[in-house]
């Protein structure tokens, strides 16, 4: 952490909530699914499929869980009317998974079957370390029953690799992360280059069981080190995938794009924004940097 960063976080919370909205403005759609919309049909017209998050997670009250959910399903509904290619993409935290994981289960079962209805696909989001045997568990439950669900896997993490090996047979789809959570040293990597080793072991594993990857990144070596992994695979073209945070780097997206490849954009949204964007800049000093960075470089359309 910088001598700067640090005096910035901590002022973080204070921060009148016009500027705080500017500095986030690239990487968060808005407060309203409006919001989101008008962005994901930007992104389309530039060739690009998206993934929709609502914003928020831990979740203390069963009905705004329910609540949650069902803001999902209006999602999947109006992204299904308008035909975008688009996948809803929901933290366990967010629909009760620290209050009762089968309620949990249930509204995840919801979403998923609605979901499949419009043939949309769900993500089953990956949070910090604590969360990871429940989350696990109740993917592996939601798969044996939707065939449209996936996972969300983190290389920082040690257990991963095994976690691979212990998932059911079957089609596998699977996000791949580094991981924004900042794990202790005696679970998890802490160092840049045994996170991208671990990631790229992870895509491994991954081809072997010819799961449906996509590559959550912009770390230029980072990706063309999978690439060459898939490569040696025989991955055909559909069965990968980029993916892309909203606002970060978009001449890497054009640059992956024009050379083939999908690049899907992650694009979230909520009034939670404000709390979730302070959540994840402390858990992750780095991002501030990127922010700030961002929030005074001018935006290329």
């Amino acid at each position: 952490m910088s001598i700067l960063t640090k005096p910035v976080l901590a002022i973080l919370p204070h921060i009148p909530k016009p500027i705080m909205r500017r500095l986030a403005a690239r990487y968060i759609a808005g407060e309203e699914l409006s919001d989101a919309m008008a962005r994901l049909r930007a992104l389309a017209q530039r060739g690009h499929p998206g993934i929709l998050d609502v914003l928020g997670e831990n979740v203390r009250d069963e009905a705004e869980a329910r609540s949650v959910a069902a803001n999902y399903i209006s999602a999947c509904d109006v992204l299904a009317a308008e035909q975008l290619d688009c996948y809803v993409s929901v933290k366990p935290t967010h629909v009760g998974l620290t209050m009762r994981p089968e309620l949990c289960f249930e509204l995840y079962s919801k979403i998923a079957a609605h979901a499949a209805r419009h043939r949309i696909e769900m993500r089953v989001e990956m949070e910090d370390a604590p969360t990871t045997d429940g989350t696990l568990a109740v993917f592996e439950r939601l798969r044996k029953q939707h065939a449209n669900v996936g996972i969300v896997l983190q290389s920082r993490l040690f257990r991963t690799l095994e976690d691979i090996d212990r998932l059911a047979p079957g089609p596998l789809s699977v996000r791949m992360v580094k991981g924004i959570y900042l794990e202790p040293a005696a679970i998890a990597h802490t160092e840049p280059e045994p996170i991208r080793k671990a990631y790229v072991d992870c895509v491994e594993k991954l081809a072997r069981r010819r799961a449906k990857i996509s590559l959550a990144t912009h770390d230029e070596g980072l990706a063309e080190r999978c690439l060459e992994v898939l490569r040696k695979h025989q991955y055909r073209r559909e069965e990968y995938e980029f993916q892309v945070l909203l606002g970060v780097r978009e001449e890497l997206w054009r640059r992956w794009r024009e050379a083939g490849h999908c690049v899907r954009i992650y694009v979230p949204y909520g009034p939670e924004w404000k709390p979730y964007s302070i959540r994840r800049m402390r858990k992750n000093p780095q991002i501030l940097g990127h922010v700030i960075k961002a929030a005074f470089t001018p935006t290329r359309r």
